[in-house]
Parts: C-alpha cells; structure tokens; sequence
C-alpha cells in the first residue's frame, strides 16, 4: 500500500533538499533522502518538484517515476501530481505546489541554494536593493517549503535583476500579512514607517483643519485658474492571484468578472463609455489598430514585456490575454486591467472644484467594491493591496498641473520644491518624473505618500500646497512686477497708475499682502503700459 510504505518514511531522518536546477538526475538513497543539482537548466522550480518527490519516494521504499533520469517535464509533473493524488493532497494541478506538500508531509525541507547565493552576493553588490537587502535566511528557513518557495518568488525580480530599488511583488492578496516579518520591513524602509505601523483608510473631509468649512476645495477661490487634475489608484481583486502569480485562465476569468462592472458603469449616469478588451475572442475585443491608436492617445498601456522588472516578477506574462481597458463616455475615466495591478482606475478633470474629480473616482470605487466577488483585496494592517510594495495603502497618486512662471523664472523648479517639501509634495515635469517643467513653468504637483497616510489627508496636503504655491507665487512676482513699472514711468509717462506709484512708499508697506494689494491695484496699468488711468 503506497499511503502506507510513504508514512512510514516520516520515522526517517531526512534533511535538506537543495531546490538548485536540475537538468537530468535526482538521486536518493533508502536511509537519506538528497537530491544533487548538475547544469544550470530552466523550470527549477518543476524539477526541484521532482527530485522531492523521488527522494521521497525512495526514502519510503517506494519507486516513483521522479526519481529516476527523465527527459519529458510532463511524464514527471504527472507522476508528481499522480502521487499527491495518492496521498489526498489538495494542488490544482500545480506539480510544484504538490512537491512541497509531499516534502512537508515528510519532513523534506527544500531549500533554493542557488537563489541563496544569488541573494547573499546581491546584498553586497547591491545594497539598495530593498527585498534583497530585507531578505533574512533564518527567517526564510523557519517557513515551510510551500512559504519559502511563495517568498521567493516574491524576491524573484530583485534577484534576477540586482540594479531593482524594490525588488518585491506580492504574488498573492494574503501576501502582506502571511510575510509581515520580511514586508513590515521593507515597507519601513522604503516608507521611512516604523515596523509596526498600521494604515487607516478614510476619504471624510469633514472637519479637517485647513479646509473651508464647507468642504468644496475652490481653486478659483485661491485666485487659481481651472487646473488640469488627475487622480488614479491601484486595486486588486480578493478572489484573485495578484498579476505576478497568474496564468492565462485567471487573467481572462478576472476580465470576464470585471466586464460586470463595466457594464453597470455604462449603464450609470456620468460613466457610460465602453470597455476595449485586447482578448481573443473577447466579445469587446478590439484590433491591432484600435490598439494602437488608444497607446498613442495616452488612454490604454503598452505590452509590459519590455519592462525587465515586471516581466521576471510574472506580471507582464500571457500578453495580451486578460487586458483591456474601460473608457467613460466623456474620455476622463478609464479603468485598465491587467497591467501592474488587477485595475489601475483613473479620473481626469480641468476645472477648479478639486472635489470633482476626487468625489468621481470614489463613486466609482463603491460600484465595484460592493459588486458580489468584486471585492477589493485588502490587509487588516496595510490597507488596499498592491503587486509593489511602494504603492500599498491608499495606491494613490493624486496630482495637478499648475503654472508658476515666477517661481520657476530661473529655468529650474527648486523654489517649488522647497515650497513643497515640507507639506509631503512632489513637484516634477508635466510628462512625468524625471521630465522637464512646462515653457511657461507648469510643474505637477503631488503628494508623495501612499502608506500610511489616508485619502483625505492625501486631499488636504494637495489643496494646502496648491494654496501655498499661489501665495508665493504671488511674492516671487514682485521684483519683475517693480522692474516693469520703472521701465513704463520712462516709455509711458501718461499713465496716471504707474506714474503715481511711489516705490519708496511701496516698500515702506508693513508686510507682503499689503505690498501685493498694492500691485494688484496697479495691475492693469502694468499688464496694459498704454493705460490712461491703470489702476
């Protein structure tokens, strides 16, 4: 009786298998189970299956097919999965997660060398390599073999690329909480959060100081023109792998359930719109040159596969099955699916009432969230889950494109970032980081949190920098300002405004908003030199 004979293996001293790539031999013998590696070939991680499963196999008396020289991957995965069967273990068809279950069962500890040397040379080389450089053997060696292999594969991308600054994608929702130890980690030191820290979700404006009383956020109000305004987040499905650990039928089954959700956004006053799917055979399915153009439009994402990091991580596999994006009728509110994240949910708006385009996406939110099997993945500590780290918590990114020609008169946004810095704000180029500011000074404006720090606070940093740019906008204006009403006292010396105006009388004024009071008075006169009052 197989059940029997392998049981009885479990009074057997049996020590570590090293999970190294195995290209054609897993040799075992009765009293020690040992499987050695020869050649560097690919699938490690199915022929470290097999060799588990041979040794333990041998180790029990009993001769399985995976242990022995094999040539053909699926004679040995069906051997592996055939034994599993045996056994009453649970796998889905997954040859690997049915090995480390045997190997469990047995006391097998399966241990991936090469990955651990690979890790150990990394932290020296690459020291900024966040999930390299948290990574703890001992930690590592503490878990099951189904949790080691689950962390390495959540490594996986900072391994095989060393230059990464994260390094680490949650394959699965429980990911977070499962491997608090190694993530609470890396979530401090990429965060700057202590270990313990525990993030709130709250979008309620109601009461937070700062704010008008009436809670609209009316640019206009600042003396702001309308504004171009963007805000997207991240989202996952609880009911699905995360994108790194997916294959072709969940991607295209995770589609298939958010198009019940499309079809009630198309069916909501203000949504409308349509879905696009890049999946064959997908009733919405769209051609190359549809494709194209929604690329070259800036509304859908191109193949991820050209990304290093994404693609080692998994995400970027199966192209394009399970991709889409859905569109509103008005083009400011797109949901893609099946890039980085389950969803990246977007809503763009020009205008001066910031609470639009908030108040838009968080309607939105609630359609889908409440939908049966549509629920958002979440953890009890970290808040709504993402495949990074970097954008756990809120997964927002929330910005606005303002000109502040005076403060960036120098060519350069260094007085904005000063300005913003303090309030948490991020000021870079209007085409993303790393871009250059706008010709006539348009920076993008951007609170730089995502974790551990709520929704409304993240609304709240955006209107008080927006507020704070104007006003020293408004200062660094000055000095042009003075230099012009002397030049229009010498070419026009008949406007009444600026041939009044007393510079020393100007700068005897007790503050600044008395000095710009001052200007705007004049302001007509300076914008307009032919004026015959001006002011």
């Amino acid at each position: 009786n197989m059940a029997h004979l392998m049981l009885s293996a479990t009074t057997r001293a049996v020590p570590r298998v090293a999970a190294s790539s195995i290209r054609a031999v897993a040799i075992a013998s009765r009293s020690v189970a040992t499987a050695s590696a020869e050649g560097a070939g690919n699938d490690a991680g199915f022929m470290t299956a097999a060799a588990v499963v041979g040794a333990v196999g041998l180790a029990a008396g009993v001769a399985l097919p995976g242990a022995v020289a094999y040539a053909e991957p699926t004679t040995t995965e069906k051997s592996i999965l055939g034994v599993a069967d045996a056994m009453g273990i649970k796998h889905g068809g997954n040859a690997d997660k049915a090995a480390a279950a045997l190997a469990d069962m047995f006391g097998v500890q399966v241990v991936d060398d090469a990955m651990l040397s690979k890790i150990a040379a990394i932290k020296k080389s690459n020291p900024t390599n966040l999930a390299v450089k948290n990574f703890d053997s001992k930690y590592y060696n503490k878990l099951s073999n189904d949790e080691r292999a689950a962390l390495i594969e959540i490594v996986r991308s900072g391994v095989e690329n060393p230059d990464s600054g994260m390094g680490a994608y949650a394959m699965q929702p429980s990911d977070y909480d499962r491997f608090k130890p190694f993530f609470s980690k890396v979530l401090s030191d990429y965060h700057k959060v202590p270990t313990t820290a525990k993030h709130v979700t709250n979008w309620n404006l109601k009461g937070v100081k700062g704010l008008p009383e009436d809670g609209k956020l009316d640019l206009a109000k600042l003396g702001l023109p309308a504004l171009s305004m963007r805000v997207r987040v991240g989202r996952n499905l609880a009911d699905f792998p995360l994108p790194g650990a997916m294959n072709q039928d969940d991607r295209v089954a995770m589609e298939a359930k958010m198009c019940l959700a499309f079809d009630k956004l198309k069916a909501t006053d203000g949504y409308g719109g349509r879905y696009h799917s890049l999946t064959p055979g997908h009733p919405d399915f769209i051609n190359e040159s549809e494709y194209k153009a929604l690329v070259k439009s800036h509304i859908m994402f191109k193949d991820m596969a050209v990304d290093t990091y994404l693609a080692t991580a998994g995400i970027a596999s199966d192209w394009p099955f399970g991709r889409g994006c859905y569109v509103s009728e008005d083009k400011q509110f797109v949901i893609w699916v099946g890039e980085e994240d389950h969803l990246r949910i977007m809503c763009m708006f020009k205008g001066t009432l910031l609470n639009d385009v908030f108040d838009r996406l968080h309607n939105a939110l609630d359609v889908i969230d409440t939908m049966p099997g549509l629920s958002f993945a979440r953890s009890k500590d970290y808040g709504y889950v993402t495949s990074c780290p970097t954008n756990l918590g809120t997964g927002m990114r929330a910005s606005v494109h303002i000109p502040l020609p005076n403060l960036t008169s120098d060519g350069t946004d260094s007085k904005a970032k000063a300005i913003c810095k303090p309030l948490g704000l991020s000021v870079r180029g209007t085409g993303g980081e790393h871009t250059p500011i706008g010709k006539d000074g348009t920076c993008d404006i951007s609170p730089s949190a995502r974790f551990c720090i709520s929704e409304a606070e993240i609304i709240t940093a955006l209107y008080t920098g927006l507020k704070l740019l104007k006003e020293e906008e408004k200062k660094a204006g000055i000095p042009d300002d003075i230099v012009k009403i002397k030049s229009i006292k010498k070419s026009n010396p008949t406007n009444i405004a600026i041939k009044t105006f007393n510079e020393t009388y100007f700068n005897s004024l007790k503050s600044d908003e008395e000095r710009l009071a001052l200007l705007q008075i004049v302001r007509s006169g300076i914008d307009n030199a032919d004026s015959g009052m001006g002011c």
